[in-house]
């Protein structure tokens, strides 16, 4: 999944945004329903005089428009096993940052408004430095959701990602987001059966730093983990485009957290990397700051079906790397520990562009949302090659995924090159964002073997 990057203040940059709203008539129009790219796309529009070939900009099984967004644009999203379905969205000025949807067109604050910490209690300072909140009790920014079944000793529960690092806005408009304080960063349970939270976890300043950015989670509940209480592990990505991207680690049992892979090679950002979106060349435009690079590092995470190995990768890196879950888990207390898990970091080599966030399968693919193609890429384990899954110019910037139990992929679609804290404070975004859903292949469904 994708953070919501924010740079140091400095002079306004004089450069025009390369998004505007010429661009804006090649994406799809709201609420088109069609497979057919040339009906639905200026983009990949055949002229009716040539005979050449032409990308039509479509691939893959059909592609269904689940949920629309009206109100609020989405990060994060998970389906429980009912077909309940919740989303996240990251502060801001929203109204809520945790919510369920009650129609096609809908949501309303989960599990209550009053559990989504009012937007004028999100960050406060010391001696003019800006801090998010440190309220460890109800939610701030969130940026990720997970739902892990029922189990012998805990509820459907939908665990949830909360950042503590609301972005704010100053006079002009321009974009900052406040360090972290203890407290506000957290990883909360909350149970499907009742809607109450039943455990919320924090983190020591030793492990979640100031500038750490909470991104995305996966859990494996089996009893006989190594390095564990036997109560199951939280794999958590820290993202920060500030400097110090890495996983966290929570044994869920004890509540103790540590830190693995920090700054290793395979989880930093790729310097003054250049993507495309749209069929234009991007660069980070932010009121009030230069022209830059995006600069977040480990984004996407995925565990595979035995719980034996964690793929991932940086945003702005082509390459899919992997390492042994149990180099993740061994305790801090082992010297040798960092050592032994850069140690063992497998390169399985490009799979054609930057990726966003991750998802998996019970046939052991890792999907992976290709923002610059419109397209969902799979890695296959297998055979060791990314091949094509799902492509169609709706698919404007898929930031997160999630599979359900009833074996479709469900895609958040946010338009975040659009928005404005990208664009010098202009927002190009259309109305409705969407939810985009398609069956998987082979029957595939839910990972269900790590619970």
């Amino acid at each position: 999944m994708f953070s919501l990057l924010v740079l140091a203040a400095g002079a306004a940059a004089q450069v025009a945004s390369p998004i505007t709203d010429a661009h804006l008539n090649s994406t799809v129009l709201p609420g088109s329903t069609s497979t057919n790219a040339s009906s639905n796309s200026s983009t990949f529009c055949r002229p009716s005089s040539s005979v050449l070939r032409y990308d039509s900009g479509v691939y893959g099984p059909q592609l269904e428009e689940y949920h629309y967004y009206y109100d609020q644009w989405p990060i994060g999203l998970a389906i429980s096993s009912t077909g309940r379905f919740f989303v996240s969205y990251t502060r801001g000025d929203y109204r809520y940052t945790l919510g369920e949807t009650v129609n096609k067109t809908a949501e309303r604050a989960y599990p209550s408004l009053d559990l989504n910490l009012p937007v004028s209690r999100l960050n406060t300072s010391f001696n003019g430095i800006a801090f998010g909140s440190d309220n460890s009790s109800a939610f701030i920014s969130v940026q990720a959701l997970y739902i892990t079944p029922q189990t012998s000793s805990r509820p459907e529960t939908l665990w949830v990602l909360d950042t503590g690092r609301p972005t704010v806005h100053d006079a002009q408009g321009a974009p900052s987001m406040p360090y972290a304080q203890p407290g506000g960063p957290k990883l909360v349970a909350i149970s499907l059966s009742n809607d109450t939270i039943y455990q919320t976890f924090t983190f020591p300043a030793t492990v979640h730093y100031p500038d750490s950015y909470l991104n995305d989670l996966r859990f494996d509940l089996r009893s006989n983990l190594s390095g564990t209480t036997g109560q199951g592990i939280a794999y958590l990505v820290d993202s920060s485009n500030e400097g110090r991207p890495g996983f966290i680690m929570v044994d869920l049992g004890s509540g103790k957290s540590w830190r693995r892979l920090e700054q290793d090679p395979s989880v930093l950002r790729v310097q003054q990397d250049v993507p495309t979106y749209f069929g234009n060349p991007f660069y980070f435009r932010q009121l009030g700051s230069p022209v830059t690079w995006q600069k977040e590092g480990l984004d996407g995470i995925q565990l595979s079906p035995d719980g034996l190995r964690m793929y991932y990768s940086p945003l702005t890196s082509n390459t899919l790397y992997s390492v042994p879950t149990s180099n993740l888990r061994v305790p801090p207390s082992e010297p040798l520990a960092e050592v032994w898990a850069h140690s063992n970091v497998s390169d399985w080599g490009q799979r054609g562009g930057n990726a966003n966030g991750f998802e998996g399968d019970s046939s052991g693919r890792i999907y992976q949302l290709m923002p610059s193609q419109n397209a969902i890429y799979a890695f296959d384990p297998q055979v060791g090659e990314t091949r094509p899954f799902l492509r169609d110019p709706r698919i404007l910037w898929p930031d997160g995924a999630t599979v359900g139990a009833d074996g479709y992929i469900y895609i958040n679609i946010n338009q975040l090159p659009f928005q404005p804290d990208w664009n010098n404070g202009t927002d190009y975004r259309v109305h409705p964002g969407a939810v985009l859903r398609a069956k998987l292949p082979d029957g595939a469904t839910k990972i269900t073997t790590l619970y």
